[in-house]
């Protein structure tokens, strides 16, 4: 559907470039269902998904598209499905059951802080616990680790933020038993699908970055680096990188599948104009040793 141009017909301010409400593939405007109630920050916290077309509100979830044009325009829903179809929505209106479930993004119930066994966990793997917790804003589950129907029991809760806010997660189990090791947000409640955005920290990127594959490289290497949460990466990974880095190194581990990924994606990268290249190491970015890590990264921000 073409958002803009019926936003733009009907005066509706949306998040301007650089907002802290204004995300890749989404485009937000005030929230009819909840401003009135919280009329002192109306924010732009309702969002349009440009890759599956629905609405989410980023305090009060997901509204059917028909009622919520109806709400902004003051008009009938019948008079708003037929400016959702003159505006390009498909006469079945399919987005609309695919994503009727929608629900409201939060973190499994008993996230707390890191406890003596997390911190184990971490110590191990020769991390500064107080550091990485820290700059990654980890949480933790003990006994008690449940989202709806999804066990999230003794796991270090990793919070995914995009644009200063937190819209999705993934998981690690600390037992090492667990069949998953890694364990996501489910679909129906992420705000922005994690794969479709990377992990890392906004506010530390500069001009080069570096590229892994996982939350626990992203910690070795440091926020320089960014994951694309594993090495099938999506379309939409790689117009951010493209867009966010003038330089780019892929890190991937040695595996010979990861490593076909990674020349893929450099090639990706150049194309795109971005001085891209791939640096092999020895296992896993993760399991290497701190000091080691620090000069891969002094060798690649020079």
């Amino acid at each position: 559907m073409d958002i803009y141009r019926l936003y733009q017909d009907y005066n509706i301010p949306i998040a301007p470039e650089g907002h802290k409400h204004q995300r890749y593939g989404w485009v937000n405007i005030e929230c009819p269902f909840c401003s009135g109630i919280v009329g002192n920050n109306p924010g732009y916290h309702l969002g349009w998904n440009e890759d599956y077309e629905y609405f989410f509100c980023w305090r009060c979830g997901w509204h059917p598209p028909v009622k919520t044009i109806s709400l902004l325009l003051n008009i009938t829903k019948n008079d708003a499905e037929k400016i959702l179809i003159q505006y390009g929505v498909n006469r079945s209106i399919r987005v609309y059951k695919k994503e009727k479930d929608k629900q409201p993004f939060q973190l499994p119930i008993g996230s707390s802080e890191l406890t003596k066994q997390h911190e184990m966990y971490l110590q191990k793997r020769g991390f500064d616990v107080n550091h990485i917790t820290k700059l990654w804003k980890l949480k933790a589950t003990g006994p008690i680790g449940k989202l709806g129907k999804t066990d999230y029991r003794f796991r270090i809760i990793i919070p995914f933020y995009w644009n200063g806010e937190i819209v999705s997660f993934d998981s690690r189990d600390i037992t090492n038993q667990q069949p998953e090791k890694y364990k996501a947000c489910p679909k129906e409640r992420e705000i922005i699908e994690h794969k479709r955005i990377l992990y890392g920290n906004q506010d530390y990127w500069t001009s080069t970055g570096i590229g892994v594959e996982g939350p626990t490289d992203v910690w070795r290497l440091g926020p320089n680096s960014v994951a694309t949460s594993g090495i099938i990466y999506k379309p939409q990974q790689v117009r951010i990188i493209a867009q966010s880095f003038k330089r780019f190194a892929v890190v991937y581990d040695d595996e010979p599948q990861a490593q076909k990924q990674a020349r893929k994606l450099v090639a990706e990268l150049k194309f795109r104009g971005v001085d891209a290249w791939n640096v092999k190491i020895k296992g896993d970015p993760g399991n290497m040793k701190q000091k080691d890590a620090d000069e891969l990264v002094k060798s690649i921000i020079k």
